[in-house]
């Protein structure tokens, strides 16, 4: 080693990346050869060295040090310990607390009103009439109950809850075919924005999942389950849900995990990286996503691979933005969008509405510019899309209130209103019923002068002035 590799001996220690990328090029290495030895990606290893993806976990560490001949004091580490003792036939050796979970974010409980009260047992009700005429049948588009949509989140979380924790009562015995056509179904409540119905169909899909998966050993049993877990993620994080959000995708990653399905894997990752950085846990989110892109699992799983990993990659750029990094948000958007490119149209995962495509990096570029704090560039972003061409009235709905939140910034009240109006004509209750769009009304009831269509929207969102 020479001494501009080792931090000790400079006066400004550089970065684990820095040090890397300065011993690889004094070896005359490139980063494809880096990237054989130790066994990641040639854009893993460049994310690596240019602090895109941080250099924290240990096991990297010690496997870049190991592999360039860095010495593990230069990289903040201690030698390596002795071997863990083993006791009845199982290793012992010191363990660390996991991570708090992130604060829940909705709201402490509170008491209702009388009319608050009300509302909500009648839309239980409600569900309760539909949900027994769901026990026989499939739900059709014309079969849920009127609802109050502005609980319609509450009552799903609820629902979800109960499923999770095995309460409520035990359903008949049904097929794996027929829950596989549920799970279609309930997919398809999710990206047409159907809360009501979903509200029904995925928990019964939960608890029957559960029931099917005890009395058999089959595979596809559990990649059921796992599918019907990973969907209930995303619906809780949309619901700012994170701690049972947090229940809900460890289910799905291990199921996934014991049906040896590398994209459902990879998609139970990608929703833990989210909910690492809704708790603003940014590195440990880049970490979750970046590796599991680079998966060999994954890169071998063909072209609903690569799609697989574009969708990671974009979580990971907006995590970038997250944490205040404008640069590797862009290069890791471009990253996606090159996937995206190569692929050369949309690629449909079960998991994904809509799939990959670069109509969807292009989306996912709106919301990152506005979390880098670039409003102006969101709606730049946004003007070079139509939302017609996105694939699901749940990602038309987001367009038009990612566009809402830009102008928002930028203090376009009026303009703000009518991309608010836009969502709701697409999506009533997603527009409804979702947190972040509650909170930007509200917001704009608050910070100036209101209008009837904004009183409006208010109030069939359950938003009080």
């Amino acid at each position: 080693m020479t001494s501009t590799s080792d931090p000790a001996s400079t006066a400004c220690s550089p970065s684990p990346g820095e040090l890397v990328r300065r011993t690889r090029k004094e070896k005359g290495w490139t980063l494809a050869h880096l990237g054989r030895l130790t066994g990641y990606s040639t854009a893993q290893v460049s994310r690596y060295e240019r602090g895109i993806s941080p250099m924290t976990d240990v096991a990297v560490l010690r496997c870049f040090a190991h592999t360039l001949g860095i010495p593990l004091k230069s990289f903040g580490l201690a030698a390596p310990a002795p071997v863990a003792e083993v006791r009845h036939g199982q290793v012992v050796a010191p363990i660390s607390a996991y991570p708090r979970l992130p604060a829940h974010t909705v709201g402490s409980p509170r008491q209702e009103d009388g009319e608050a009260a009300v509302r909500r047992r009648q839309l239980l009700a409600n569900l309760a009439v539909t949900a027994a005429a769901a026990a026989g049948a499939p739900l059709l588009s014309g079969d849920t109950a009127p609802t109050d949509e502005a609980a319609l989140g509450d009552i799903l979380v609820s629902r979800l809850r109960d499923a999770m924790l095995g309460l409520g009562q035990r359903l008949p015995d049904v097929r794996p075919e027929t829950l596989d056509r549920d799970l279609s179904r309930a997919l398809a409540d999710f990206h047409t924005c159907q809360y009501a119905s979903l509200a029904i169909r995925l928990p019964r899909l939960i608890q029957a999942g559960h029931a099917l998966t005890t009395s058999s050993e089959n595979p596809e049993h559990h990649l059921l389950l796992a599918h019907s877990y990973t969907l209930a993620t995303r619906m809780l994080i949309k619901l700012d849900e994170q701690q049972l959000g947090w229940m809900a995708a460890d289910r799905a990653r291990q199921l996934a995990t014991t049906a040896n399905d590398p994209l459902a894997v990879a998609e139970a990752a990608r929703n833990l990286a989210v909910l690492a950085r809704k708790a603003h846990w940014h590195d440990q989110a880049l970490s979750l996503a970046l590796a599991a892109a680079d998966d060999p699992a994954l890169r071998a799983a063909g072209r609903r691979g690569a799609a697989q990993r574009g969708l990671l990659i974009q979580s990971a750029a907006y995590t970038a933005a997250r944490n205040g990094d404008r640069d590797g948000m862009r290069d890791l958007t471009a990253e996606a969008a090159s996937i995206a490119d190569d692929l050369g149209g949309p690629t449909l995962l079960r998991d994904h509405g809509g799939g990959f495509s670069p109509v969807t990096v292009q989306l996912h570029l709106i919301s990152a510019e506005n979390s880098a704090g670039d409003p102006a560039a969101a709606l730049a972003a946004a003007r070079a899309l139509s939302p017609r061409a996105l694939p699901s009235d749940e990602r038309r709905s987001r367009y038009h209130t990612d566009v809402a939140t830009a102008l928002a910034q930028r203090g376009r009240r009026d303009e703000c209103v009518r991309a608010l109006l836009a969502a709701e004509q697409q999506a009533p209750e997603e527009t409804h019923a979702r947190p972040a769009v509650k909170s930007l009304i509200s917001g704009l009831l608050v910070s100036g002068r209101t209008t009837p269509e904004l009183r409006g929207l208010a109030a069939r969102a359950g938003v009080l002035a």
